[in-house]
């Protein structure tokens, strides 16, 4: 399936617009832009907090032999 062109996406933009109303879609494109800004922020946020943390270095981890032994000799 292939992506609409130009005259499909201005199609698909007049019958939202006459179904929903100029409003109603302007109000919806703004809570969408609230919403991407919010996520960046949050993003931004969560970068800085990543950075601020000092990383503990953990000691490397032991090797242990997990190997079933047999506890039937034969």
């Amino acid at each position: 399936m292939h992506a609409p062109g130009p005259l499909g996406l201005l199609l698909i933009a007049v019958v939202v617009l006459v179904l929903f109303g100029k409003g109603k879609v302007s109000s919806l494109m703004g809570e969408v832009g609230k919403g991407i800004t919010a996520f960046k922020k949050g993003m931004d946020d969560n970068k800085a907090a990543a950075a601020a943390e000092p990383v503990a270095e953990e000691p490397p981890a032991v090797a242990r032999d997990v190997t079933p032994t047999n506890d039937k000799q034969a």
